[in-house]
């Protein structure tokens, strides 16, 4: 599936200004470079969630949890997330892994990991399953959405409407997986936008950008730097274009300061920071093996959003970007 380039981009207010998302894809500890399986996962980086809640909340940042199956059905996590959101400190929404996610009818393999390509009534099933557990465990129906392994399919945004979803960050910009058989977002940039012109669904994408000498022609050599690895390491390297993700996983703090102001000189408005939960534990990410890794992992965000502040980007609340986007 190959996603546009979008139409209905949002039009900020006068007021609305530079704001950021921290966002946590808050899932199972599994071996990424083995087969996906139903079971045989882990959820130990649990324990460390109330670590990074108490460090954001020092910063006046509510996090954004997109919880799957596997953690929902974990009871210490289901107690911390339902005492975040009585406490309005943090949003829940979904995040589907449809290899631990039930109904299990299909196959489990690397097609089936992108949830969009299931069947369209099993997609829906899961999705509502997912959606209900979280409800009975937190007291709260979310209605924000991001699929696992960005994996959205072409009757993902359809049934999120008919569920009641009100806003969807499920597209990694400038990042084609269509070798896996996943969706292909080369084409999409950082912008929110609207998904219909009656402005139900808002997609708000995480934040990617283009650094370096060709950013400006950065369209014409993404689907090489994509297919050809060596051009984008010789491309990386010679800093002549660097793609560059707003996450501490896998970025330097020095890159991502960059990108930072790259977004800000391009008048981008909101930037969407994520990673992946199983780096809060050294062991169950390639981006945090060892304690000094992780500390590491929150000297980053230090930096970063000291260097956020200093360019007068504040952090957002979901409710708030909502009533600023105009939806309905």
């Amino acid at each position: 599936m190959t996603i546009r380039k979008p139409d209905r981009l949002v039009q900020w207010p006068e007021q609305f200004g530079r704001r950021f998302l921290i966002t946590i894809d808050t899932e199972e500890e599994f071996d990424w470079n083995a087969p996906f399986q139903s079971s045989g996962h882990t959820t130990v980086s649990v324990a460390k969630l109330q670590e990074f809640q108490t460090f954001a909340e020092t910063y006046d940042v509510k996090p954004i949890y997109f919880v799957d199956y596997a953690i929902i059905q974990d009871d210490a996590a289901a107690a911390f997330l339902k005492g975040v959101t009585e406490e309005q400190s943090a949003l829940v929404g979904v995040h589907l892994h449809p290899w631990v996610n039930p109904p299990f009818e299909e196959e489990v393999n690397v097609h089936n990991s992108f949830a969009g390509n299931l069947p369209k009534a099993l997609e829906e099933q899961k999705l509502v399953i997912l959606r209900d557990a979280i409800c009975d465990k937190i007291g709260v129906a979310p209605t924000i959405f991001r699929a696992g392994r960005y994996g959205m399919g072409p009757h993902t945004m359809e049934l999120l409407i008919k569920h009641g979803f009100v806003l969807d960050s499920s597209i990694r910009p400038r990042f084609d997986y269509s070798e896996q058989g996943g969706p292909d977002f080369l084409a999409v940039g950082s912008e929110p936008f609207w998904w219909n012109d009656d402005k139900r669904l808002l997609e708000v994408p995480l934040t990617t950008v283009y650094s370096g000498l060709l950013r400006k022609q950065a369209g014409l050599a993404a689907a090489i730097m994509e297919k050809y690895p060596l051009a984008n390491a010789l491309l990386s390297r010679s800093k002549m274009l660097e793609r560059i993700p707003l996450t501490p996983e896998g970025i330097s703090a020095r890159e991502t300061k960059e990108a930072i102001d790259v977004a800000l000189d391009d008048d981008l408005q909101l930037l969407v920071f994520s990673f992946h939960s199983p780096s809060l534990s050294p062991g169950y990410t390639p981006y945090v093996r060892t304690q000094a890794d992780l500390d590491g992992f929150y000297d980053w965000w230090r930096d970063v959003l000291a260097h956020l502040k200093a360019r007068n980007v504040r952090p957002l609340e979901i409710g708030e970007l909502m009533t600023a986007a105009g939806g309905v």
